[in-house]
């Protein structure tokens, strides 16, 4: 278990050292906000606010762009869905809808939402084969490639989790909110968060273990 907690950490760890400058406002600080001050936030955003639409925007986006981010590892299309998300937030609120309350909540929802759109979009995409990779990496140092590879590695075990599998992980590990705070974005118990935390992290160390479970039989 502890090798799989410390592969996630260190897979989205690496993914954020390049892009620390994009980041300067921590999630918790957006999750800590005071329920009066965010009612209030939320009061004026309903009635199209143009300054509280702002700063909706400004206090959030950069842990909603993280989130994606590192989950995708890729800059642009972070930024694409980051963008969805505030333009689904607003599209709501002209239609009369959006979150009344828990807004952190219904935006990390709707992250994910997004996420599992996009990953749907991309099914028909064909990976690249080990060989490519290997070929695109030739001009890198040998242990930059071993690197890019193991993080692609843990990608797609992270995919193959089940959504409310990889939405659990990622809030737990990647934004470091507590069971009670996962909970209420994902709409589950807290039993159910830890259970859930529990298959996915078994799930990974099984995925992440299978090549060494293979090199050794193939040295036999």
């Amino acid at each position: 278990m502890t090798n799989a907690i410390s592969l996630v950490l260190s897979f989205w760890l690496s993914l954020t050292v390049s892009f620390a400058y994009a980041v300067r406002l921590e999630s918790k600080d957006c999750v800590n906000a005071t329920e009066d001050s965010e009612t209030s936030l939320l009061s004026r955003a309903h009635q199209l606010d143009e300054s509280a639409l702002a700063h909706i925007y400004d206090l959030h986006y950069p842990a909603i762009y993280r989130y994606l981010y590192r989950q995708l590892g890729d800059v642009d299309v972070a930024r694409d869905l980051a963008a969805e998300v505030f333009h689904r937030l607003l599209a709501a609120l002209h239609a009369g809808k959006g979150p009344k309350n828990h807004l952190v909540a219904w935006l990390y929802c709707t992250a994910h939402n997004a996420l599992v759109d996009y990953y749907r979009r991309q099914r028909h995409r064909q990976h690249l084969t080990l060989e490519e990779q290997m070929i695109g990496g030739m001009d890198e140092p040998a242990e930059m490639v071993e690197h890019r590879m193991l993080r692609e590695q843990l990608r797609r075990a992270l995919q193959q989790l089940s959504p409310d599998q990889q939405q659990v992980i990622a809030l737990k590990f990647l934004e470091g909110l507590s069971n009670e705070q996962v909970a209420l974005i994902v709409g589950k118990s807290v039993g159910a968060v830890k259970s859930l935390q529990h298959r996915a992290l078994n799930a990974l160390q099984r995925q992440m273990s299978i090549p060494e479970r293979k090199k050794g039989k193939d040295h036999k």
